[in-house]
This record gives C-alpha cells, structure tokens and sequence, in this order.
C-alpha cells in the first residue's frame, strides 16, 4: 500500500511539472539588459587582467603560505583553485549563458 501511495505521489509531481511546462510561454531570458554590458566588461577586465591576475598570484602565495604553516598540500590546492575560478569564471559563464540563449 504505501508503495502505491509513493508512486501516486510520483506520478502527481510528474503531472503538475508537465502542465506547468506546457502551460508557460516562451523565455526571453537574455534578450534586453544592454544597459548592464559595459560593467560586466569593466569586470570581466579587472578579473582577466592585471589586477585578476595579481588577485589569483595573492590566492596562490596565501595558499602556499597556509600550506607551509600546516604542512599540508591542501592548502596551495585550495588557493590554486581560487585562483583558477577567479581568471575562468567569465569564460565559463559566458559560455554557460550563450550556449542557454
């Protein structure tokens, strides 16, 4: 019995997801929002650029740093991660976004 309550359950979600997706109208997501493109540009240069790379060259020092005091590898992976994220993050985002519209 409590089984078929579960499946009941299941098949209910499943019907009110489908009713919702069939029933909205179509996304604009990304079509408007130009008055935005020259701060994301400003950012997208800080981070990219000489003051993105000094930043992630800051993570990696603290995290080797941190990594010596704790004798522990973890640390410098950690900051060298921060400093991966902080350089790609507009490109991955970017990317993430286009491939959406």
């Amino acid at each position: 019995m409590k089984r078929f309550l579960t499946s009941k359950k299941a098949l209910l979600a499943s019907a009110a997801v489908a009713a919702v997706t069939l029933a909205s109208n179509d996304a604009m997501a990304g079509t408007a929002g130009t008055e935005f493109d020259d701060i994301y540009t400003l950012l997208v240069g800080w981070t990219q650029g000489t003051l993105g790379k000094i930043i992630a060259l800051g993570m990696f020092m603290v995290g080797l740093a941190a990594g010596i005091v704790n004798q522990s590898i973890i640390a410098v992976v950690i900051g060298i991660g921060g400093a991966l994220a902080l350089y790609y993050a507009p490109t991955v985002i970017n990317g993430v976004v286009a491939a959406l519209i």
